[in-house]
């Protein structure tokens, strides 16, 4: 079966962003498109979301099966957060059909990306997850976006 088949469609609410850990969520309209491509192979959710500061933004993530058995692999690009090169993240599917994905971006630094669809909700959170010498055992990441949708009316 296709990852995430069942949450095809459109899907509108709202994304929090913080650049920071201890800055507020400023909220924003954001949207999302799921489909399945390559016969049900791959994955892609297009969003939308807004910068505080910097307006309008979209990206793109797109996921398939890795190289081992059960695991992921995803290529993603946002006009904010990870441009102009998209990076690579590896992932495993959950029991409840959740995915979570991660990257390295610099050193210690990174991404936790967890997609999450419940039939009638949809939720994109990135986590910047901290170095070492920031990170607690408390706060090892902090979400840096949290994307709640709900499906668009009219889309099953």
């Amino acid at each position: 079966m296709a990852l995430l088949a069942s949450a095809t469609g459109a899907w509108t609410g709202t994304n929090g962003f913080r650049l920071m850990p201890g800055d507020p969520l400023a909220e924003s309209p954001a949207t999302a498109t799921l489909t399945l491509a390559a016969g049900g192979h791959l994955t892609c959710v297009t969003y939308t979301w807004e910068h505080p500061a910097d307006g309008p933004q979209e990206g793109l993530l797109l996921i398939g099966s890795g190289e081992a058995d059960g695991t992921l692999t995803a290529t993603w690009g946002d006009s904010w957060h990870q441009k102009p090169a998209p990076m690579v993240l590896d992932g495993r599917p959950a029991e409840d059909g959740s995915v979570g994905l991660d990257a390295e971006y610099a050193e210690g630094w990174g991404w936790h990306i967890a997609l999450a669809s419940t039939g009638q909700a949809l939720r994109l959170r990135m986590d910047n997850v901290l170095p070492p010498a920031y990170a607690t055992p408390e706060a090892p990441s902090y979400p840096a976006m949290v994307m709640e949708l709900v499906r668009v009316p009219g889309e099953a």
